[in-house]
């Protein structure tokens, strides 16, 4: 970033700022009006103390000077302004800090995602985060991966169940190609992440947990989701080959749906197959390869 568009970011954030606390009047957060205010809003001081930072501090941020300010005092700012999730993102783009980090759970899906997840079966279709947790799916996917949608909320994530759980519990045939693409896009949303503990905590586990992501991760190859093929061994059904495409969501932020379709007809008569019987295991419960 050269210097003439920090001085023109650092500007509109000053501005932003003051447009933010010009509209929250004394009365709404608890204060007296007084009786000289040149300003119908908050003073700067007012929002100082209602968001626990020093006044000089606050005041030179509003000032647009280069000062260094964390995640934690631009939440409790946002919350003294009672910006929205729009107004917040932006508040984070121009302080010039990677990203928004995202509430426990990553929820804020829409309600009609899921409707539309439901509508594409038997298309195996479902919605993951940035890091790869998965957020909603549809009955497709969750008889191709009963093993993903099943785990709980902390370890519902296509990477760990990939990496940590037996592969010959997972239905995936090409993980040698796969593989690598994946912790490659999770390695280029990482970079937006940077200093956020939930990422760092993520990668820091995962790779004491799988030597063979740790050694994927060290490579430093970054990717973009995109369309890709995949192919899958259900243990009755046989092989299914489909071509999994990624949609961005509005949000919450980093969503996307991937949809897997199928490429061919009997392709296609097995995954139906497959979303009909979802009790069916995708793999064989005896088979067993060490780690």
């Amino acid at each position: 970033m050269t210097m003439t568009s920090r001085r023109a970011r650092r500007a509109e954030l000053a501005s932003f700022l003051r447009s933010r606390r010009d509209r929250i009047t004394p009365e709404a957060v608890g204060l007296p009006p007084g009786s000289r205010r040149r300003t119908p809003g908050l003073r700067r001081e007012e929002v100082a103390m209602l968001a626990g930072v020093g006044v000089t501090w606050y005041t030179w941020l509003e000032q647009g000077r280069p000062i260094n300010v964390s995640v934690q005092v631009l939440d409790a700012i946002s919350r003294t302004l009672r910006l929205d999730e729009a107004e917040r993102e932006h508040l984070y783009r121009l302080a010039d800090l990677p990203s928004v980090p995202q509430p426990p759970g990553g929820g804020g899906l829409e309600p009609e995602v899921q409707l539309i997840l439901d509508q594409l079966d038997p298309m195996p279709a479902v919605v993951y985060n940035g890091r790869y947790d998965v957020l909603a799916w549809n009955r497709a996917y969750g008889a191709l991966f009963p093993k993903v949608v099943k785990a709980p909320p902390a370890t519902r994530n296509a990477l760990w169940q990939i990496f940590v759980t037996r592969s010959c519990c997972l239905p995936m045939t090409n993980r040698e190609a796969e593989l690598p693409q994946m912790v490659a896009t999770l390695r280029a949303g990482f970079g937006r992440h940077l200093g956020e503990p939930a990422w760092d905590d993520f990668v820091r586990v995962l790779s004491a947990e799988s030597p063979e992501f740790a050694r994927m991760w060290a490579a430093h190859d970054v990717a973009r989701p995109g369309s890709r093929m995949k192919m899958f061994r259900h243990c009755q059904a046989g092989l299914v080959r489909t071509v999994s495409t990624s949609l961005s969501l509005s949000a919450p932020a980093e969503a996307r749906m991937v949809v897997y379709t199928p490429v061919d007809e009997e392709s296609r008569e097995r995954i139906a197959w497959i979303s009909a019987n979802p009790e069916v295991s995708p793999v064989a419960e005896h088979v067993h390869r060490p780690r």
